[in-house]
């Protein structure tokens, strides 16, 4: 691992750590907090920056019907986080924005710390509408996310420097933390006044003495999911600079792209798997973007008792997860049996939730991700009676979904009905459940207690996924479609079970509706035929497939791998 002089910046506008903390709205916040945890782990010195988000992202309920109800999910930083003496200030409007920050201190597994600071505009310097800015996650239209965009780029910068962190590296994780290229811009044209008494171009020094400062992952892999914000509008709320008259550099011509500034202003880009890299060569034609596989904090995410099985057959495995590999070693008895208690443990977790008694003898398959179109959530649904079918021929089965819509998302709405009326179709024959407000709990028990984990999105639009990683690191294999995460980690029938053969989805029409039934009939055929027989009848070829998922898949697929990989070469590029 090379050793660094200076710290290393990772700045992101959602960061999960712990369901207390709610200031994430799902995968990109929760591996944001993986990452942090595994630098900490690795001695890399680290400090991340983020917005507090007082009033969180939102709680969930679920009318009777199917219906999402959003909740606004407060908590109290002042029982968790430290406040920072230090105030900054950020431009927006014509006025100065003060922010003040909280502190978090991520312990390592060897004791090295990595801080981890919230901004905060809610403090009474600020006239009213600047104390909301910071209040919640993904609310409000494009002019509050520049604001918040703006608070995590150049007020992160300037909170860093105000506490005195000797920053060498900043890494962007996506487009949102692009405003900190503006502030790093600023610092070098003050610098560079102050040495020659003049000021300086926006020419090909200014650009490269930025560049080498700065590193950039990109989780998106569509077109439209990049931020855009017409140039004007950004002047007006953050203020002109000579940045803002460079189409060149921070977009298209009066249209400023994030993710074209942050990759423009940076060392090493990357996308975050390797066919996501693929994709976003093709997006973004010129651009040498690199792949960089996400993972997940082993600590966090095993369940006690597999943790108590690594400790003991496979002691130095926190301190090194590539002995994770040797997992074939344990005992069958002793994998089903952590395995049987954390299914139990989750399925007492689900009646508390929900008040459904489900079978621990049945095959429990779970969905639980955000619920959005692209995902597919209700796809095992497409043949109610091939499922019941299945179930009486084969041997019982169950489903568990769980997981949010975003609230401006109807088409997630409408699927998150769609799978209560599925429940009521299929009632007791094939039992399934939905439990509300999915988070950082819920999560740990259902990657830890199901049997199989679903993820069916249509190809290629999933970046990576890190879900059915945790499952895998607690012995639950996958059944999912060849895409993101999935392509480099399925070995048929070792790790999991994979749905078609990872050819792209069609864009629209009647060639789509095709495609999504020959996926639909492909996890019927595997359930039947493949995953359903060998866990009824094959207790030993299901602990070998048990065995596999922890020993090619949770041994690689980690954050302690990931920010390896970044420190060798995305920061020493």
């Amino acid at each position: 691992m090379p050793r660094f002089s200076h710290d290393i910046a990772y700045l992101s506008l959602e960061i999960g750590f712990d369901a207390a903390i709610p200031t994430y709205s799902g995968g990109l916040g929760v591996l944001a907090g993986d990452t942090l945890k595994a630098a900490a782990d690795v001695g890399l010195p680290y400090v991340g920056v983020t917005l507090l988000y007082r009033g969180g992202y939102f709680s969930q309920k679920i009318r009777p019907d199917g219906s999402q109800t959003p909740e606004p999910h407060p908590w109290e930083p002042e029982k968790i986080l430290r406040p920072m003496s230090p105030r900054i200030v950020v431009p927006l409007d014509g006025r100065e924005v003060v922010i003040k920050a909280w502190r978090l201190d991520i312990h390592g597994y060897r004791g090295h710390i990595v801080p981890v600071y919230y901004l905060d505009s809610d403090l009474e310097e600020n006239d009213e509408a600047a104390r909301t800015l910071t209040n919640r996650l993904y609310d409000g239209g494009p002019d509050h996310r520049i604001r918040q965009e703006a608070i995590l780029g150049i007020g992160g910068r300037r909170m860093l420097r105000a506490i005195g962190h000797d920053v060498g590296i900043v890494h962007m994780n996506e487009g949102h933390a692009s405003f900190v290229c503006v502030e790093l811009l600023s610092e070098y044209f003050s610098r560079e006044r102050e040495i020659t008494g003049r000021d300086v171009p926006l020419d090909a020094a200014a650009v490269a003495h930025v560049k080498q400062k700065c590193v950039f992952t990109t989780h998106t892999p569509v077109e439209a999911g990049h931020d855009r914000f017409g140039i004007d509008q950004v002047r007006a709320i953050v203020g002109d600079h000579p940045l803002f008259g460079r189409p060149d550099l921070y977009g298209e011509n009066g249209v400023l792209n994030t993710t074209r500034l942050a990759m423009n202003f940076s060392k090493f880009s990357n996308a975050v798997a390797r066919r996501h890299g693929e994709i976003s060569r093709d997006m973004f034609p010129g651009y040498p973007i690199r792949s960089i596989t996400n993972g997940i904090h082993a600590a966090t995410w095993a369940c006690d008792e597999m943790r108590d099985l690594f400790d003991e057959h496979l002691p130095q495995w926190r301190g090194d997860n590539h002995d994770l590999r040797l997992a074939p070693r344990i005992d069958d008895d002793a994998i089903w049996n952590a395995h049987d208690s954390a299914k139990r443990r989750m399925l007492t977790m689900v009646k508390e939730k929900t008040g459904a008694e489900l079978d621990p003898s049945a095959l429990t398959i779970t969905f639980a991700r955000r619920m959005t179109d692209y995902k597919r959530p209700g796809l095992v649904f497409a043949d109610i009676e091939r499922l019941r079918a299945i179930a009486r021929n084969v041997g019982p089965l169950q489903f568990i979904f769980a997981g949010k819509a975003h609230p401006h998302d109807g088409r997630g709405q409408d699927i998150i009905r769609s799978i209560h009326r599925a429940a009521g179709l299929l009632g007791r024959d094939v039992p399934v459940v939905f439990i509300e407000d999915y988070g950082i709990d819920i999560a740990k028990h259902l990657v830890a207690g199901s049997d199989v984990w679903l993820n069916n999105p249509r190809p290629p639009l999933e970046a990576s996924g890190t879900s059915g990683m945790k499952a895998a690191l607690n012995g639950v294999p996958s059944l999912s479609t060849l895409d993101g995460w999935w392509l480099e980690g399925c070995v048929e029938g070792v790790t999991g079970w994979a749905i078609g053969d990872g050819s792209p989805a069609p864009a629209r029409g009647p060639a789509l509706d095709d495609f999504d039934v020959a996926h639909a009939e492909a996890i019927y055929e595997k359930i039947e035929h493949e995953i359903l027989p060998l866990y009824r009848r094959d207790r030993e070829g299901w602990i070998r497939v048990m065995k596999g998922a922890i020993a090619l898949n949770g041994s690689y697929f980690t954050t302690q791998r990931m920010v390896s990989e970044y420190a060798l070469r995305a920061y020493t590029a």
